[in-house]
C-alpha cells in the first residue's frame, strides 16, 4: 500500500534520479514515484545495499557518489528530475565543507546534462535567527538549498522541521522518551514551538515538487496544521498511546551537547545524531507560509494532524510494517569495508572464531531462527554481555545494542540489526553481519546454514576481525578468553531453539 494513500492525482512522467535511496526518506519516495508514473534511478555508493528492496526491481541502480563528478556525470544523462536527499552530518568536523562541495557538483552536473528540476529536502530556518546563530545541521542545509537555487537549474526546496512517521529519528526519539519516562526532567527546549509534519505529507510533496512548472525556482516551507510545543507532543503522544499523563519538569542546565547524551541513553538514537536533532529545536521552527498548496493542492485529510500521524506509525510499528527506519542509512563514521575475498588478507592479520554444530532439524527451521536473531529475540548468548557491550558502545559515541530491526522476522541487505549491518544474505543459506559498534579494527560475524549429507543440517558461525594497529590486537586477545561462553554459547543455543520448533514426532 502506498503511503500516500494515492493522493497525487496527476501521473508523472520521465525519469527521476533519486540519491539517498537508502535511506530514509529515500527509500519510502522510491515507490511513490513509481506509483505516480516515473521512471526511477537511483544513486548508490554500494548499489548491492538496494537489491533487496521490494522495488529494485523495478529501478535502474547506478553506481556513484555526490561528491565525484564524473559519477554525477553519468548518472545525470538523460535525467528529468533530480531528489537530492543525501547529507554529510556525522562524518567528521568538516561535514559543512562535504555538503557544500556535494551541493556545488551536484548542481553543476545538473545543469550540464540538461536536468529539468532539482528538488531538495532541507530544514525549516527560525525567522530572524541570523544563520552564524544556527546549529550546524540547520546552517548547512540552508546553504545546500541555496546552492542548489543558484545552480541555474529550476529547483524546489521543501523545507520541514520534525517529520512524524514510523522509524524516522524524530518519531523514535520522541516515542521512546515518552515512553520509557513517566516522569521527566527535560531541557528548556521542550517549550520550543515546532510545526511537525506527517513523513506521508512529505513523501506527497516530493512526489508534487517533481512537476512543478519551469518558472519556479523557490524554498517552500512545509509543516502539518498544527504549532505545538515538544512537551504538547509528548502528552499528545501518551494520550495517542493510551498512556498515562506524563510529568515533565524542564531544568535549564541540559544543554545541547547533555541533551543528546541524555537523548541517547533513554532512546535508540545515538547521540551523534540526537545532537542535530536537539541543537535544531532550539529555535522556533514555524512555517512562515505555506506557498507549495497553490502548486501541490492537499487532497481531503491533508495535511495529517499530529495526532492522525502518531496513530498511523503505531500502527506501522504494530504491524511490523516499517519500511525504513532512521537507522536504514549506514551510521556516519562506521566501518564500510566489505569482507575481503582473500582468505590471507593480503598478508595482514585476520583473527577469527569458527563454531559449527549439527542440529536434527530441516534447513528451513534452522534458517528462520538465523534470520530472526537479534532486536527482541536477542542474541542467543551471555545477555549481560552483549548489554554491557552495548552500553559501552553507548559511552564511546556508537550507536549501542538498541537500535533493533526494522521487520521481527525478514532482513533485507542494508537493514541495521542492533549495533551490526546486514552486509550479506543469501537467503536460506548464509547472514553475513558487519559490526558498526566502536572498535579498533573491523568485525564480521557470518552465519551459514547447509545440508549435512545425513539427513541433518549443520550450523557454521564465523566471527572475524581485523585489527588496527597494536590496540587492535590487544582488543582481539582480551575479548578471546570469553568467546567460548559468547560465540559458544551462540552456537549451541541458536541450534536448540531450531530443535524446539520440531512438531513431536
Amino acid at each position: 500500500m502506498s503511503e500516500v494513500d494515492d493522493v497525487v492525482e496527476s501521473g508523472g512522467s520521465g525519469v527521476c534520479l533519486v540519491t539517498g535511496a537508502s535511506g530514509y526518506i529515500g527509500g519510502r519516495l522510491v515507490p511513490e514515484l513509481l506509483e505516480a508514473g516515473y521512471r526511477v534511478r537511483c544513486l548508490a555508493r554500494s548499489p548491492e545495499k538496494l537489491r533487496d528492496q521490494p522495488w529494485a526491481g523495478q529501478v535502474e541502480t547506478v553506481r556513484g557518489d555526490v561528491t565525484d563528478a564524473a559519477s554525477m556525470a553519468a548518472a545525470m544523462e538523460g535525467v528529468d528530475v533530480a531528489h537530492y536527499l543525501v547529507h554529510a552530518l556525522g562524518t567528521g568536523r568538516d561535514f559543512e565543507r562535504t555538503d557544500r562541495e556535494a551541493a556545488r557538483i551536484f548542481g553543476e552536473q545538473a545543469q550540464r546534462a540538461g536536468v529539468g528540476r532539482l528538488v531538495y529536502l532541507g530544514g525549516l530556518t527560525p525567522p530572524g535567527v541570523p544563520e552564524r546563530e544556527l546549529s550546524p545541521h540547520l546552517r548547512s542545509r540552508a546553504e545546500v538549498g541555496r546552492i542548489l537555487l543558484a545552480s541555474g537549474v529550476p529547483t524546489t526546496v521543501l523545507r520541514a522541521a520534525v517529520i512524524i512517521g514510523s522509524g524516522s529519528a524524530s518519531f523514535e526519539m520522541l516515542r521512546y522518551l515518552t515512553e520509557r519516562l513517566p516522569v521527566m526532567v527535560t531541557p528548556r527546549w521542550v517549550h520550543t514551538r515546532i510545526q511537525p509534519i506527517a513523513v506521508r505529507d512529505v513523501l506527497r510533496l516530493l512526489v508534487g515538487a517533481a512537476a512543478l512548472p519551469s518558472d519556479v525556482s523557490r524554498a517552500f516551507d512545509i509543516g502539518g496544521p498544527e504549532v505545538l510545543t515538544y512537551v504538547e507532543m509528548m502528552r499528545r503522544y501518551a494520550a495517542v498511546a493510551g498512556l498515562p499523563r506524563r510529568l515533565i519538569v524542564p531544568v535549564p542546565v541540559l544543554t545541547p551537547g547533555l541533551s543528546s547524551h541524555w537523548v541517547g541513553l533513554v532512546t535508540p538514537v545515538p547521540a551523534a545524531i540526537a545532537r542535530p536533532l536537539t541543537e535544531s529545536l532550539r529555535h522556533e521552527v514555524v512555517c512562515r507560509e505555506r506557498d507549495i498548496e497553490e502548486y501541490v493542492p492537499n487532497p481531503p485529510g491533508h495535511p495529517i494532524g499530529f495526532d492522525r500521524a502518531v496513530d498511523l506509525a503505531l500502527q506501522r510499528v504494530r504491524d511490523a510494517g516499517v519500511a525504513t527506519r532512521w537507522s536504514s542509512a549506514s551510521v556516519p563514521g562506521a566501518p564500510s569495508d566489505p569482507l575481503p575475498t582473500d582468505p590471507d588478507w593480503a598478508g595482514g592479520s585476520l583473527y577469527s572464531d569458527v563454531r559449527e554444530r549439527r542440529a536434527e532439524v530441516a534447513p528451513d527451521a534452522l534458517w528462520d531462527v538465523v534470520e530472526g536473531i537479534g532486536g527482541e529475540n536477542g542474541w542467543y548468548s551471555f545477555p549481560l554481555a552483549w548489554a554491557v557491550r552495548g552500553w559501552l558502545d553507548r559511552l564511546a559515541g556508537g550507536v549501542g545494542l538498541r537500535r533493533g530491526r526494522r521487520d521481527a522476522r525478514r532482513l533485507r541487505v542494508g537493514d541495521s540489526l542492533d549495533f551490526w549491518r546486514v552486509e550479506e544474505l543469501e537467503r536460506g543459506r548464509l547472514l553475513r553481519l558487519r559490526a558498526e559498534m566502536r572498535l579498533p579494527g573491523l568485525a564480521w560475524l557470518e552465519m551459514y546454514v547447509d545440508e549435512d549429507g545425513t539427513g541433518g543440517t549443520r550450523y557454521r558461525q564465523r566471527a572475524l576481525f581485523h585489527p588496527r594497529g597494536l590496540l587492535g590486537h590487544l582488543y582481539w586477545w582480551s575479548v578471546s578468553p570469553f568467546h567460548a561462553v559468547v560465540f559458544g554459547g551462540m552456537a549451541r543455543n541458536i541450534v536448540r531453539a531450531a530443535e524446539r520448533t520440531r512438531p513431536p514426532g
